[in-house]
């Protein structure tokens, strides 16, 4: 067992950064990114990933002596708790069992529950990517549904997000998915493409000539789909699927009013209808595997949230100095609070639009774990309880996956 899961929690002190207000916390985003030790990408032949065989070469577990005595400690004053009678998987290993997908399809239902096997809910966007003939072309993918809302159109469309590409694709009908995989799915980004990767050069002319025989690249689909780039710059994924396990109905939104109550002093969360840019988007998503190790929490983060400020990984308590060398009292007028807010928004979107540079995929995660997965697992990649609690994800900056 890990030092973190063994350790006093009551001793345990909320961390001053925790105390300011969101304007202050917003401000970290204005320090000047450096990419951070764990960033640095592996020697190896352009596009090679290669299989982290261990945790620690995914990624850094949280260390005492850097992160400080509070990575030791779970929450003391949570607000929430499992029912008494929630009870998990303890003693099977997690990583390195989860298979390898390439892209994520997260589905908008604007409900928190399905029939158990999300594909058979008739005529849904799950069942026409499934069943349907057109089939990704650049690996697996991962097929979810989800607690985003359903735009109120008269043609019953929907918005699906895609990932590692971190867009947003509006207008989607079970009749034009095809559409959606030909030109968004096997266009976009893998899991497992580097980073850096660029369009595929279109092939030379072939020296032989044209036949009947040759074939046509079909004509340019006229499909109303549309695609925009998601605002966030981290999401948090929680199964919420009670049809196939009530655990996960119980946790999901236990976990997010716990997750909630910590992004909200740090002025990161975003609900299901803010789209400022940056922030942290959580959403409820159907049935992932590995029940039985709930709850199964997936985080997705940005290129640019990767490339953290060097105070946030180099130093003891790196957030709470981070924030303190600002010397920034709390403004007292309201054009200058609205001022550092607009100054930090412009320079989230002067980022760019990003892709998802690591994945990060938890398990049974309990609410007083909920402090430490933001503190250091979503604002720094690093993972508190890897031998208990990482079941696998990716790295794009430095190539590597846990398959």
């Amino acid at each position: 067992m890990s030092p973190a899961s063994s350790a006093n929690p009551s001793s345990h002190k909320p961390l001053n950064a925790y105390r300011m207000t969101a304007t202050l916390k917003n401000l970290y985003y204005k320090l000047s990114p450096t990419s951070s030790s764990f960033a640095v990408p592996t020697l190896k032949n352009p596009g090679e990933f290669t299989k982290a065989r261990t945790t620690e070469e995914l990624f850094p577990r949280t260390k005492p002596e850097v992160d400080g005595e509070e990575c030791l400690r779970d929450c003391e004053g949570c607000s929430v708790k499992y029912p008494a009678k929630f009870s998990i998987d303890e003693t099977e290993e997690l990583y390195g069992h989860v298979k390898g997908w390439s892209t994520h399809l997260i589905v908008g239902t604007g409900k928190t529950d399905w029939v158990r096997d999300v594909a058979d809910e008739k005529g849904s966007i799950m069942e026409a990517v499934d069943k349907g003939d057109m089939k990704p072309s650049n690996g697996k993918l991962m097929l979810s549904a989800s607690n985003i809302p359903v735009p109120g159109h008269s043609d019953h469309s929907t918005t699906v997000l895609l990932l590692p590409s971190f867009q947003f694709i509006d207008n989607v009908t079970p009749a034009n998915t095809p559409d959606l995989i030909r030109n968004f799915v096997n266009k976009g980004p893998t899991n497992t493409s580097p980073l850096d990767h660029t369009t595929t050069p279109p092939a030379e002319p072939s020296s032989q000539p044209q036949t009947e025989t040759t074939p046509i690249p079909p004509t340019p689909s006229t499909s109303a789909l549309t695609a925009r780039p998601c605002p966030h710059k981290y999401l948090i994924l929680l199964c919420s699927q009670k049809t196939r396990d009530a655990r996960c109905g119980q946790s999901a939104p236990l976990l997010r009013k716990e997750f909630e109550r910590h992004l909200r002093p740090l002025g990161l969360y975003r609900d299901l209808h803010d789209e400022r840019p940056g922030g942290v988007g959580i959403y409820f998503i159907s049935h992932v595997g590995g029940h039985k190790f709930s709850a199964n929490v997936m985080i997705y983060r940005k290129a640019s949230a990767v490339e953290r400020p060097r105070e946030l990984n180099g130093h003891t308590n790196g957030i709470d100095e981070a924030l303190e060398k600002l010397k920034v009292e709390d403004a007292n007028e309201e054009g200058e609070r609205g001022k550092v807010v607009l100054d930090v928004n412009k320079a989230q979107e002067e980022e760019g639009n990003g892709e998802a540079a690591q994945c990060i995929w938890l398990a049974r995660i309990r609410p007083e774990d909920c402090e430490n997965v933001i503190r250091y697992t979503v604002l720094q990649g690093k993972v508190v309880k890897p031998e208990r609690q990482l079941r696998g994800g990716f790295d794009r900056c430095k190539q590597v996956a846990s398959w």
